[in-house]
């Protein structure tokens, strides 16, 4: 599923593509990507004679800006946007397609077909689901040490599915909470509340580094994922631990591990990520959502 980076190299090509042509008409192919309204023939009505006007993010979701509604679009596990001349032919796998009056399409396609989108008046996406219950932004200037660890400090469960859980940090994967962790020397199965104040900051600092080198890297190509002018990622160039199973550490030379934590495939270096056992126990209570092989 495409995190933070990738959605934000999206909207960045996005904009460049869309902002400012207007849609003579929209084509729905398969209905349930259209999750409100529920009637496909209105959501086609709806945007006939809009104007893109820009595009924006909030964490995984595109908010697809135009005069007069906001359409929050999801693009799941392998859904990605493209710009084609109404000649072109449709590619198989294509949902929804946005005629423009110049001539050219936005079509969204969709091979695992569990993409979503939502239309909104504007300001209503922020109140409603899927936008209202998500958490802060880690590239915000919101997003400071003592807010991450007002919302986590306190809380047993281990880090990783914490900071996966988009109710506290949007926007993080499985890629960039492996990577991020590691560059903190933070192991995943470490309890919230065993981490240290120094170890708050790293993994603080790690976050938006780490966040921040994949949106210039244009995020991470692993499977299928391409920008919206087709082009891949190349942080998958720089990961440190993520899908290195069995190869060297770059920063020690120990074997990468792999186990599962809170259901998730999840990439250590037991050496420069030490799990203190001291430390999880220090409450008396065991860890929450942890499984390891």
């Amino acid at each position: 599923m495409p995190e933070l980076p990738e959605v934000e190299t999206v909207r960045r090509t996005l904009i460049e593509l869309v902002a400012g042509k207007r849609i003579e008409r929209v084509t729905v192919h398969l209905p349930r990507i259209i999750q409100r309204p529920s009637d496909c023939a209105a959501f086609e009505l709806m945007l006939a004679g809009r104007t893109i006007k820009s595009v924006e993010r909030r964490g995984k979701f595109l908010k697809i800006m135009l005069d007069g509604l906001v359409l929050v679009s999801h693009l799941r596990m392998e859904g990605r946007y493209g710009v084609y001349s109404q000649t072109e032919p449709l590619e198989k796998h294509t949902h929804v397609v946005f005629h423009f009056d110049d001539g050219t399409e936005l079509r969204y396609k969709d091979v695992r077909q569990f993409g979503t989108m939502h239309l909104f008046d504007p300001g209503e996406e922020q109140a409603l689901p899927p936008l209202s219950k998500l958490g802060i932004e880690p590239l915000s200037k919101e997003f400071t040490l003592q807010e991450l660890k007002g919302r986590l400090a306190r809380r047993s469960t281990a880090i990783k599915p914490l900071l996966l859980n988009q109710a506290y940090v949007v926007g993080l994967g499985n890629i960039y909470v492996d990577e991020a962790l590691f560059l903190a020397g933070i192991h995943p199965l470490r309890s919230a509340e065993s981490l240290q104040e120094s170890e708050w900051e790293r993994l603080h600092k790690a976050i938006v580094d780490t966040l921040e080198s994949a949106v210039q890297a244009g995020g991470s190509s692993i499977k299928s994922y391409v920008n919206g002018q087709g082009e891949m990622g190349m942080f998958q160039h720089a990961l440190a631990v993520y899908g290195r199973q069995g190869e060297g550490c770059k920063h020690c030379g120990h074997s990468i591990e792999k186990s599962v934590v809170g259901g998730r495939g999840t990439h250590t270096c037991s050496r420069c990520q030490p799990l203190n056992d001291a430390l999880q126990a220090r409450s008396g209570r065991k860890l929450k959502d942890v499984a390891a092989t």
